[in-house]
């Protein structure tokens, strides 16, 4: 068993850093018990399949055991920081919509995210959430972190070089689809701000501020509604890109720069 302890110990730590940053898993709305039995779970279900002996020193000390820890917590936060990318844009296009909408007055805060949000965040990072596990993004997170123990044994370290090209390139991506996200309403707002406009000079007597408050908010809601159909697609194409890009550097090692990944800013499918 005590040959065991240090192998297992790096197998924990980088699943512990995966559960801590992956997308629903590190909200605060589930338990810090549940979080610590799943990761530990996790562990126990990888360590079998782990290749015996890679990069394994069972001769560590505790001082240097704490190191080699933490660079396996380092290679699981990279792998969730990755998959929250574009859960993290759709929240960002939501508070793109709902500032312009004048929802950033009702901004409360959120004790699962810990974090003031508001209305429009909150709707589009629920349903960003409700495809992201209908796709299946935790299983492929899963399963990427299982690809990471045959490219990157434990005990080893990660170019950070890599890993950063990739982060980029999906921030690039995850930034492009809150903008397209957020353009009809945007769209829509600029155009009631111009009729706004034009009420405000030809009929004076009309308290357009108090008036136009509320249309804002009522066709901002409507065609984000509206087009939940189209955001649904979209996000879906963007999740799907942005998974097999992870998969892709997790099966490459984040050593080197696979072609095809990064092009023009936005990440592709393999």
């Amino acid at each position: 068993m005590l040959g065991h302890v240090v192998p297992f110990s790096l197998v924990l730590s980088r699943v512990v850093g995966v559960v801590l940053f992956a997308p629903l898993l590190s909200m605060s709305a589930l338990p810090i018990r549940a979080r610590a039995l799943l990761a530990f779970v996790l562990a126990l279900s990888i360590y079998p399949v782990v290749p015996a002996g890679a990069g394994f020193n069972p001769t560590l000390d505790l001082w240097g055991l704490l190191p080699v820890m933490f660079a396996e917590i380092l290679i699981g936060v990279a792998l969730g920081m990755l998959a929250s990318v574009p859960m993290l844009a759709m929240e960002m296009a939501g508070q793109m919509a709902g500032h312009q909408m004048g929802l950033g007055l009702a901004r409360s805060f959120n004790p699962a995210f810990e974090s003031e949000m508001d209305v429009a965040g909150q709707m589009l990072f629920m349903v960003a959430a409700g495809i992201f596990l209908s796709v299946g993004g935790l299983e492929v997170l899963f399963l990427a972190l299982v690809r990471t123990f045959d490219t990157m044994p434990p005990g080893t370290i990660i170019s950070a070089g890599a890993t950063l090209e990739l982060y980029l390139a999906l921030a690039s991506s995850g930034l492009d689809l809150a903008l397209r996200v957020a353009a009809p309403v945007l769209g829509t707002l600029v155009l009631i701000l111009i009729a706004m406009g034009f009420l405000m000079k030809t009929m004076p007597q009309i308290n357009i501020l108090s008036f136009g408050f509320a249309v804002k908010i009522i066709c901002g809601i409507a065609v984000l509604t509206w087009s939940i159909f189209v955001i649904e697609e979209a996000f879906g194409e963007a999740l799907g890109d942005a998974l097999e890009s992870i998969v892709q550097w997790a099966a490459s090692g984040a050593g080197t720069r696979q072609p095809g990944v990064i092009a023009g800013g936005r990440v592709h499918g393999w």
